[in-house]
């Protein structure tokens, strides 16, 4: 398959366990349902399930649960080709409580030197990195380690090579301090065509919070395309043309947690396909809002046709 057409992800990845009980919180009682996670991860899963040849650069640990990691993303259609293991190490938990349902609770059970932080670049190949149609940042892989280390080097090697995205994807224990955040935020930035974030991400990242303010400071910064998660008031896109808000649809949610990361695929998937900055920001929102409607992440994300009846579903409401 032809470089172009792939969709290079790279960070974190866990096995989740999902509290299957709406509003309660972890010190209730509690039954859970295990899937993967780990918002890279999660975009590759995304990507792949819509069709595209999706790449996903992580390392899980030499225990069972990164082989379940595996068997899952390959029944997926993920390449697990650079789905390393680190023999030593211990594949990362992460458990979920929908407390509430819509800004889920999450802890995170990983070692100081997870897996996914000792992916040492030279382990993967060159033109790899060169030549994807999209490579997908997650800015929780710049935190810590020899991924860090390999993920700047990575960024400066595509130097703003179209389409070369950040997804600020902001969670502070992975972080001595906000300012270390920001400060490697604006590294990988000042490398990237697309910058997606939350507001809060963005004031983290460049200390603003009004959605226009961010376009134009992340615009006039160099960035080909600022996409501002609004929440519940849907999402925000913008070039140096046009600027273009996209309504929530209407769901009964379930679960925040990945409807980001099925934005995420959606975007990567219009990007390789050239579409519109519309036809994106429609798509993706609606990719989001489906995963919002399941449980899980990874297992809820729609292939093409089921996502057309559901945008088809939401212009009948």
């Amino acid at each position: 398959m032809l470089m172009n057409n792939t969709i290079v992800a790279v960070g974190r990845v866990s096995v989740d366990l999902y509290g299957l009980e709406a509003g309660a919180a972890f010190a209730s009682e509690q039954t859970f349902s295990k899937s993967v996670g780990g918002s890279p991860s999660n975009v590759a899963v995304a990507a792949a399930k819509l069709g595209n040849h999706a790449v996903l650069l992580t390392k899980v640990g030499g225990d069972p649960l990164g082989q379940y990691i595996v068997n899952k993303l390959d029944s997926w259609g993920v390449d697990t080709k650079y789905v390393l293991t680190e023999s030593n190490g211990l594949t990362p938990v992460v458990l979920a409580a929908l407390d509430p349902p819509e800004d889920p609770k999450l802890i995170f059970h990983r070692q100081p030197n997870a897996p996914d932080t000792t992916i040492n670049s030279d382990s993967i190949p060159k033109d790899l990195i060169d030549n994807c149609g999209v490579f997908w940042m997650s800015g929780c892989a710049l935190a810590h380690g020899e991924t860090a280390k390999s993920s700047f080097k990575w960024l400066a090697q595509r130097n703003r090579k179209s389409h070369t995205i950040i997804d600020l994807d902001y969670r502070p224990s992975f972080w001595s301090s906000l300012q270390e955040a920001g400060a490697a935020a604006r590294a990988a930035i000042a490398n990237c065509t697309v910058v997606v974030g939350n507001r809060t991400e963005c004031e983290m990242a460049i200390g603003l919070t009004d959605p226009n303010a961010i376009a134009d400071k992340l615009l006039t910064d160099g960035v080909e395309l600022a996409i501002v998660k609004l929440g519940a008031e849907g999402v925000m896109l913008a070039t140096s043309t046009e600027r273009i808000r996209i309504a929530p649809c209407k769901i009964k949610l379930v679960c925040g947690l990945g409807s980001g990361d099925a934005f995420g695929g959606a975007l990567a998937h219009g990007l390789l396909h050239g579409w519109s900055v519309q036809q994106i920001g429609e798509f993706a929102n609606a990719a989001g809002a489906y995963v919002a409607t399941k449980l899980t992440c990874a297992d809820a994300m729609p292939t093409e046709p089921i996502l057309r009846d559901f945008i088809a579903e939401q212009q009948k409401i």
